[in-house]
């Protein structure tokens, strides 16, 4: 008979808390913990931070009668620390100093490894991330540019680009680590990525204004154009940052990121609206055929995933273009907590092993920070 294990999940947002309690992958409750900007302008410090939202999780836990010590592990979304390979590591002393400091920068996903840790340790039992969105994989040819003072890397959807194509490969009786996808996480930030043989060998980094342009971000544009308005002195380097990402693309064409009020605009007899939103679709498209030589041609599925894969039109434009490559299988949605107890799951289970965070001293340093499974 197959050992239960218990998981509780962590996925901490800018003004939310997601939490999930998993049975191995049978999810037993999920909750969103909304935030007010009025509490959150509060906490002064991190501890004050993390112990904020460690706090409700208890709370809530406690109401649903789920007691502490029926916990298997803790395991929260990995946020900003340094580049990493993908997997499932252990929350140690290192990490959590790292995640503090925001090494790779401020998030809020940054307060789940200190979440789950404070927990976990007074449990004696681990904590773990599961493929942040640091996960660097690149291969050395994917890295160099045209100028060598500027190096490729990447920032991207791993938790769910990865998870979702674990998925679609068990369903084409298929093994992730022996297939070769290109997957296109869809939503507010799109990130497309060529997976060869379980490794994200390239990817853009959509928070350095490359790739397609998205709901919020410009994507990659004309160099010599974006200069020319970073001198123009119309606008600061702060300015020129925000209209990269958080208002670019279709923010900055229609005036919204919401895909419902394109596609109404549309109905209504917007003509520009119909063009940008389609231009989406063929940016996206020539992004995912560019993937193609990225693996020779050996491609066994294109996977659509991300909250606007729900949108038919914009699947249909790019299925309609990149269907000759592979064959195209669309999962909308970001099932996150799902993603992050499977990665805890696939330790507990004996079918990984977990990794310990080791970018500038040997893990021997400091592996025994944490229970390592």
């Amino acid at each position: 008979m197959k050992k239960v294990y218990r998981v509780l999940g962590i996925n901490p947002g800018g003004t939310s808390t997601k939490i999930a309690v998993y049975d191995n992958e049978k999810p037993l409750f999920e909750m969103t913990i909304r935030h007010s900007g009025e509490e959150l302008a509060k906490l002064q410090t991190w501890e004050e931070q993390y112990k904020f939202r460690e706090n409700l999780i208890l709370d809530i836990l406690k109401d649903k009668n789920i007691s502490l010590f029926s916990f298997d592990a803790i395991v929260a979304r990995g946020g900003l620390i340094k580049p990493i390979s993908a997997g499932t590591y252990v929350v140690g002393q290192r990490m959590l100093e790292d995640l503090r400091l925001g090494v790779s920068g401020k998030h809020a996903s940054n307060l789940g490894g200190h979440i789950a840790y404070d927990i976990a340790e007074k449990l004696d039992i681990p904590s773990f991330v599961v493929d942040p969105v640091v996960v660097d994989e690149l291969t050395d040819v994917a890295r160099v540019t045209g100028l060598p003072e500027v190096k490729r890397s990447c920032v991207f959807h791993a938790l769910n680009q990865r998870a979702v194509a674990r998925r679609v490969a068990k369903e084409m009786n298929k093994v992730y680590e022996m297939s070769n996808f290109i997957v296109a996480h869809l939503g507010d930030g799109i990130t497309i990525g060529a997976h060869e043989k379980g490794r994200v060998i390239d990817v853009k980094n959509a928070l350095a204004g490359e790739g397609t342009f998205t709901p919020s971000r410009s994507g990659g544009m004309p160099v010599r154009s974006v200069v020319n308005l970073c001198y123009s002195g119309k606008y600061t380097k702060e300015d020129m940052e925000k209209k990269m990402v958080g208002n670019g693309g279709l923010i900055a064409h229609l005036g919204t990121n919401d895909i419902r009020q394109v596609q109404a605009m549309i109905q209504e007899g917007d003509e520009y609206a119909a063009l940008v939103y389609e231009a989406m679709a063929y940016s996206i498209s020539k992004e995912i055929g560019s993937y193609g030589t990225v693996l020779k041609g050996k491609v066994d599925a294109i996977i659509l995933t991300g909250g606007i894969a729900n949108a038919n039109q914009l699947v249909n434009w790019i299925t309609e273009r990149v269907g000759f490559i592979a064959p195209v299988a669309v999962s909308p949605g970001e099932d996150e907590l799902r993603a992050l107890a499977e990665g805890a799951l696939r330790v507990l289970n004996g079918e990984e092993k977990a990794k310990i965070y080791d970018n500038d001293v040997e893990s021997a340093q400091y592996i025994n920070d944490s229970k390592v499974v």
